[in-house]
Parts: C-alpha cells; sequence; structure tokens
C-alpha cells in the first residue's frame, strides 16, 4: 500500500491531522474555530470547511424533515444514524491524513475554503 503524503504543518501548533479531526469533532463550531485560527495548511482549512458545510446542510436538512409531520419524522430516522456514521468516518479518514471530499459537499467545501 502507498503511503499517503504528509499533510501540511498546521499554524496551530497540533498535528495537521489532529486539528483536521478535531475540526470534525465540534460539528460547525470547530469547523469555524479552526478556520479561524489556521493560517497556513490547506489539509485543516478544507477539513474545517468540509466540517461546516456538511453539519450545516445536516442541520437545515433535519430541520425541514422535523416540520414535515410523520413522513419527514421517518426519514429523519434514516438520516440521523447516516450522518453520524458519516461524521465518525470522516474523522477516522482525516485522522489517518486522507483528504476525502464528500460528494457535492466537498467540491463546494473546497471552493470556499480556497479563499481562505
Amino acid at each position: 500500500m502507498p503511503s499517503l503524503p504528509v499533510p501540511d504543518r498546521s499554524s496551530t501548533g497540533l498535528d495537521p491531522k489532529l486539528a483536521g479531526l478535531l475540526c470534525y469533532f465540534g460539528i460547525f463550531v470547530t469547523g469555524i474555530l479552526f478556520l479561524i485560527l489556521e493560517k497556513n495548511s490547506r489539509f485543516v482549512k478544507f477539513h474545517a470547511m468540509q466540517s461546516i458545510v456538511v453539519s450545516s446542510t445536516f442541520i437545515v436538512i433535519q430541520l425541514v424533515l422535523g416540520a414535515v409531520p410523520v413522513i419527514g419524522w421517518l426519514i429523519g430516522l434514516v438520516i440521523v444514524p447516516a450522518a453520524f456514521v458519516l461524521w465518525i468516518a470522516l474523522m477516522l479518514l482525516t485522522l489517518q491524513g486522507r483528504r476525502y471530499k464528500v460528494p457535492v459537499l466537498g467540491d463546494i467545501a473546497e471552493q470556499i475554503a480556497s479563499h481562505y
């Protein structure tokens, strides 16, 4: 198995893989925090922005589905565990040094993060 490229150094003083994991840990809040604090690492900035975009999207979806009686609630019962699994997977992939992009949302996050 080929080795993964080493993520660029983080200006936070943390290992960039740990900083990337922490971007997801507190949902969009830590994503915003690391987006503000990080000055150098494109790896950390990407994961911070992806955390913000993905978690915000799931929150909006849950709010909309919560307003739809019965069917919305039933769909929410499927989405919540799926979001939890995605959240854990993103943290683990980031801790491994991978720059996994969530389909569609990852592209949006990458585009926005490139401006920071």
